[in-house]
């Protein structure tokens, strides 16, 4: 590469306007700088400004005043230095410092962590709620503002935890509607991927982010939205009151190589593609296969053709997860390979622990994925391989397939992700995101309030919906229970359904209390009648999942392979308990939740309260603390040989997971690592645990 030439092309493209594609010959100039170890000269140094890429200038070889703009655009994000950021994040937060509300569109690659983090530096709010779509992304983003903000903040990422005077609430749409009448004082409302309040993007949680944003909407003196790729915004109710800000702003290169046009559907030839694409090994490469078979099936194809890395640490891990899960499992032998798997359904300290070896240079390499990997946790690589172009049964649309190609390439470590498509893209289109009412939340609205919003159909239903709910529950109860939004489901015709049967049939639901025996078997006749309400979401199997549960009882006093053993007759095998048990601990405890909520109500004189068991099933049937702990990287199995070794009692009453972290926080690392049961893995994830509770600095 001619360096002069290509500056001179560069700067050309700035003198026309066209920055985007200066920016993308510039980062391309920056990887060949890195690739040869060149230092920049003061003339690149003058582009990468004229760019905007202010992080990116070199200091030894700036001019003063290029040293002058790095120094002006520095903030506080929170850590010990103030970083500094790039011309569209440093716009973005002035915007934000102003009191704007915004619905942002921008990059993966933008860096929009860094501007919330310095609106909370440089503002000090007393209540922040960050919203994201999943559990994993719930814990990446605790453990940055942990580091940063703990020492003046409660870090709440759980339900009934008590406020404090500074709150920061960072959890998915499901467990924000449980504060909502908790928060009284709201300064500022941030969405995640905010594009998932549309059914077009994501029918099954869209309900639940909608609810979400219209009750704490309410009370937010400030919104700010985020999602990637949205070309415009439709009128809607949830963001008629902020400004729309798209931002095509790169901070990476993205080199597609358009292997399908060769491959022409041959499967055998995009096998050999992907085998060759990967076999040079410390290549950080993300593997897209879209679905559960197809994961099954690379699977497969890697463990046949791919030989072991065997450093330490993967070994390590490998005879971690056969003592703690399956040794006849795919991962188990994957993680030998330098691969991985990440989806939705994996313990969530297993997806956390895997992104983390993923960092490793001795780690894993290659991460095989479902659609998880780009909802799910903020990681990259050098290398995206998009195997399928399906998310489940569905083609994946274009702006999936962007999000996907958005993991390539990362600031600082990858200026150029090399995106590989072995399967025919989607065409392109413009995104242009809609947000209409869920039909599932209807009756939970104020017809009057959003009537321009609504049909007409729709403000009859809600009509009637209220006058069925009032003449069933009576009309001060129905009030009483909406204003207090008590409901863990966002399904208002499943709340009906469930109250015209216990008045239908009340006899059915006698003994109800029986749930909170401490024996299975007195479990089976209810768990069948909650699965009955609502069919269609259990296992097609309905003994299967009922001795599942029974089983699940033994969660804590028994491990996991002992368990498996139990299941084996009944087909259940490590990748189903995954399955289940998430059903058991989400769906099946929500649902219980919301029936002990109208049993009180209807059933008045039966005097039943089955909390009892919605605790169980909310927390797997494992001591409450230790299944939040999981969360925040610490796997149940370790929590259990702390517990057996007498350094720290997991089962008193009334424990919190914030007294928890603070006196495992005072026991420290060194004394927990001398455990004698501990294996040598134990210990690593103990160093990355340990290393997402502490706190970085003392906020001024």
């Amino acid at each position: 590469m001619d360096i002069f030439t290509t500056c001179h092309k560069i700067n050309d493209l700035l003198l026309a306007n066209n920055e985007n594609e200066a920016r993308n010959e510039l980062i391309k100039l920056l990887d060949f700088h890195e690739r040869e170890k060149l230092a920049y000269s003061e003339l690149v140094n003058h582009l990468i400004r004229e760019s905007g890429l202010y992080p990116y200038l070199e200091l030894e070889t700036a001019s003063w005043q290029d040293k002058f703009v790095y120094e002006v655009f520095k903030v506080d994000v929170g850590e010990e230095a103030e970083l500094t950021l790039h011309r569209e994040q440093s716009a973005l937060l002035k915007k934000l410092l102003d009191g704007k509300n915004l619905a942002v569109s921008a990059p993966t690659s933008f860096g929009k962590s860094f501007v919330i983090d310095a609106y909370i530096s440089m503002t000090k709010p007393k209540n922040v709620v960050i919203i994201v779509p999943t559990i994993a992304l719930t814990d990446e983003t605790r453990r940055r503002v942990y580091k940063k903000f703990a020492s003046e903040y409660k870090i709440i990422t759980t339900t009934d935890v008590e406020l404090a005077e500074k709150n920061i609430f960072i959890f998915p749409q499901e467990r924000a509607i449980s504060y909502v009448n908790k928060i009284e004082d709201l300064d500022i409302l941030i969405i995640d991927e905010f594009y998932k309040a549309s059914s077009n993007f994501d029918k099954e949680r869209s309900p639940t982010l909608v609810k979400a944003i219209l009750k704490l909407g309410k009370i937010a003196k400030q919104k700010y939205f985020l999602a990637p790729n949205i070309s415009s915004l439709e009128d809607n109710p949830f963001t008629q009151d902020m400004e729309f800000y798209p931002l095509d702003f790169n901070t990476v290169y993205l080199e597609q190589q358009k292997l399908y046009e060769k491959i022409k559907g041959d499967e055998e030839l995009k096998s050999t593609y992907l085998l060759d694409i990967i076999s040079p090994q410390n290549k950080k490469t993300l593997i897209y296969a879209g679905t559960y078979v197809n994961i099954e099936r690379l699977s497969n194809l890697l463990l046949a053709n791919f030989p072991a890395k065997e450093t330490k640490l993967l070994l390590d891990f490998s005879n971690w997860l056969s003592t703690n899960y399956d040794y006849n499992w795919n991962l188990t032998n994957l993680v030998k390979r330098g691969v991985g798997i990440h989806n939705g359904r994996l313990h969530r300290s297993l997806s956390q622990i895997q992104v983390k070896l993923f960092e490793e240079s001795e780690g894993i390499d290659n991460l095989l994925s479902t659609s998880s990997i780009i909802e799910g946790v903020n990681t990259s690589a050098e290398n995206v391989i998009i195997w399928s172009n399906k998310n489940g049964q569905v083609k994946i649309n274009d702006f999936t397939y962007r999000n996907i190609m958005g993991r390539g390439g990362r600031m600082f470590r990858h200026f150029i992700g090399k995106i590989f498509i072995l399967e025919q893209p989607p065409a392109q289109t413009q995104t242009q995101l809609g947000i209409p009412f869920p039909e599932e939340i209807l009756g939970d609205l104020d017809e009057v309030k959003y009537e321009k919003e609504l049909t007409k159909e729709q403000v009859a239903r809600i009509i009637l919906y209220k006058e069925e709910m009032s003449n069933l529950l009576g009309n001060e109860t129905f009030q009483r229970l909406q204003s207090e939004n008590i409901f863990q489901s966002s399904d208002s015709e499943l709340i009906k359904k469930i109250a015209v049967d216990m008045i239908a049939h009340p006899d059915e639901w006698n003994g109800l209390s029986f749930l909170n025996s401490p024996y299975p078997g007195n479990w089976e006749r209810f768990l069948y009648k909650i699965i009955s309400i609502v069919p269609a979401g259990w296992d097609a199997r309905h003994k299967t999942f009922v001795e599942f549960v029974k089983i699940l009882r033994n969660n804590w006093f028994k491990n996991i392979p002992e368990l498996l053993s139990e299941l084996d007759k009944y087909e259940i095998g490590v990748d189903d308990f995954f399955k289940l048990e998430r059903k058991v601990t989400f769906k099946l405890a929500s649902l219980v939740g919301d029936i002990n909520i109208l049993q009180k109500e209807i059933l008045k004189d039966k005097n039943y309260d089955i909390s009892r068991f919605m605790s169980w099933c909310s927390h797997a049937f494992l001591p409450g603390t230790v299944y939040q702990l999981e969360e925040f990287g610490l796997p149940r199995m370790i929590s259990k040989k702390i517990h057996q070794a007498g350094v720290y009692n997991f089962t008193i009453d009334g424990l919190t997971i914030h007294k928890v972290i603070d006196d495992l926080n005072s026991i420290g690392l060194e004394k927990i690592s001398q455990i004698d049961t501990l294996m040598d893995f134990d210990k690593y994830i103990l160093s990355y645990f340990f290393d997402g509770i502490k706190v970085n600095r003392t906020i001024k």
